[in-house]
């Protein structure tokens, strides 16, 4: 009989460490509030995010990007996070593109070309398929 009391206590002790094994795994607040901060900069002031900077930068803070975009295991932090970031910036929208752009952009003081100019109106898109030849006159 003594065993049972011996196990009953191991297990207890047990199911909080395994407990903080899945708390370890989460990325940490920090990488939470770094992406919500460049998609609030990307929205409110129409930068591009530059995904190999951005993941690199997720990475050294030990999570990824699947991880913390809307559809991840923690997009849903990342957005209450983002919706607060935004709302914020949105209130002195120019000092604050101003400061992100210092601090991620192209000339970027923290890190370089995580967030990138917008793409100028009118201007062709990197995405989309360039036209072959020029159609001729009908």
């Amino acid at each position: 009989m003594p065993a049972r009391p011996i196990l009953a206590l191991s297990l207890a002790l047990a199911l909080p460490a395994a407990a903080q094994a899945q708390i370890r795994n989460a990325p940490q607040p920090r990488a939470l509030e770094f992406a919500a901060y460049i998609f609030a900069a990307a929205n409110v002031c129409g930068y591009r995010i530059g995904a190999d900077q951005f993941d690199a930068l997720l990475e050294k803070q030990g999570t990824r990007a699947a991880d913390v975009g809307p559809r991840g295991p923690f997009g849903g932090r990342v957005q209450t996070i983002f919706a607060l970031m935004s709302n914020q910036m949105q209130l002195n929208r120019e000092k604050a593109c101003l400061a992100v752009a210092g601090e991620y952009g192209p000339e970027g003081n923290i890190t370089k070309n995580v967030l990138l100019p917008p793409i100028p109106a009118g201007a062709p898109n990197e995405t989309a398929p360039a036209e072959t030849a020029p159609q001729p006159a009908q």
